[in-house]
């Protein structure tokens, strides 16, 4: 009889989470409804940021960040080539093009010292990448942000909770963004999250999550035309005490990418646990690392002093050099355990995508290419009992032996 699966990364859901589900399907609201803003605050209030958006997925939100940025066609961004599509993806929805830098060799995050050379006069925003749950270097990436007029969208999708500097992730950039995927540190099924202190990027982020459209806040970003009849209300000055109450308006071209309470209440009872299930990422974490240090096929994650990870991921790199197998024998092997080990990511620069549209090609960014080479991502979620991460620790050790 086989072992049971072991994923790489799961859902940790109780009956507080169910409970609350189930407390918003009883309710007035399935949508649109006061959970969400209840989530929002809770959220700013953890990350400190003034204002948080919450979206249906951390594409989404990655999408909304970039078009309140002003990426618009004939733009760039720059981003890491070590990360999953949306962090490239949400440029080229909006027309603009999508710039590489590689990442340090030591943390697998964007080599913020090879950042200020890949900028240009198209350049219009930085999405730094928190890899598998380690903050980047965002003090040097804001300082060259300030310096070239850039605006900042941290992609922390892998780093809610974590810290950079005694400081929270989500209150370093101009925008940062989160997901809640079943695997991140907590979930809504699917989900995802901007945050910001600016009072008009939150306005285009609300507006554009949904249809860009706007009941309440109101903010004249489209200027009338010069003689037109303009029906904004803003260029007939109409008090805004008058406004009917069915008032709202379209000023901008947006999405529908509205979260439901049903989702936001799972948000909040998930979050209330968030400490815990960070806790358990880190005690596993150091087991990993505590029994894989000294073995000479390993190269265990190395992690900067000034930052705490939220360890979405633990990923080590194999000594391919120094062995006979293959990193696809040894996942192959582990997969044949019922161990659900992984790989993050195949570089997005090669992905057939970007080869055809930028002509990219094995050679372009060697740090990440040689990483991807020989990364193994193993089961980390705080579920993971301490028998079956022995036994993950054995197998790995067992495969390399």
């Amino acid at each position: 009889m086989h072992d049971e699966y072991i994923p790489y990364g799961h859902q940790s859901i109780d009956d507080n989470d169910i409970e609350a589900v189930i407390k918003s399907l009883r309710s007035l609201w399935l949508t649109q409804g006061p959970i969400i803003s209840e989530f929002e605050q809770a959220i700013s209030k953890r990350v400190a940021s003034r204002y948080a958006v919450a979206v249906s997925s951390g594409t989404a939100a990655l999408h909304c960040a970039a078009f309140a940025a002003g990426v618009r066609k004939g733009d760039e961004i720059i981003t890491s080539p070590n990360t999953f599509a949306a962090s490239g993806n949400c440029a080229r929805f909006l027309g603009a093009d999508v710039k590489f830098v590689d990442i340090k060799p030591e943390t697998f995050c964007m080599d913020s010292g090879l950042l200020e050379a890949a900028i240009t006069e198209r350049t219009k925003a930085i999405i730094p990448v928190d890899f598998a749950g380690q903050p980047c270097d965002m003090d040097e990436i804001n300082d060259i942000a300030k310096k070239n007029g850039l605006t900042v969208i941290e992609d922390a999708a892998h780093s809610l909770g974590a810290e950079y500097k005694r400081k929270p992730v989500g209150s370093l950039a101009a925008m940062t963004i989160f997901s809640f995927h079943p695997v991140k540190l907590i979930t809504t099924g699917e989900g995802g999250m901007i945050v910001t202190n600016d009072d008009e990027l939150k306005l285009k982020l609300r507006m554009f999550r949904s249809h860009g459209t706007t009941k309440g806040e109101f903010t004249p970003l489209m200027q009338p035309e010069q003689g037109a009849d303009n029906e904004n209300i803003y260029s007939r000055g109409i008090n805004r005490s008058s406004r009917a109450k069915w008032y709202y308006e379209m000023q901008l071209l947006g999405f529908n990418y509205r979260i439901t309470d049903i989702q936001c209440a799972l948000g909040l009872s998930q979050l209330a646990k968030i400490d815990q299930f960070i806790s358990r990422r880190r005690e596993i974490a150091g087991r990993y690392t505590e029994a894989f240090k000294e073995n000479p096929y390993i190269e265990i994650p190395f992690q900067e002093s000034d930052r705490l990870s939220a360890w979405h991921l633990y990923i080590i790199k194999l000594r391919l050099d120094k062995m006979k197998s293959t990193r696809r024998r040894v996942f192959e092997e582990l997969r044949n355990m019922n161990i659900g080990a992984h790989v993050h990511y195949i570089p997005l620069h090669l992905h057939p995508y970007y080869r055809k549209l930028y002509g990219h090609k094995r050679g372009d960014f060697p740090i990440t290419e040689k990483f991807y080479d020989s990364a193994l991502t193993l089961p980390i979620y705080p579920g993971l009992e301490d028998k079956k991460c022995e036994r993950i620790i054995e197998s790995v050790l067992n495969i390399l032996r």
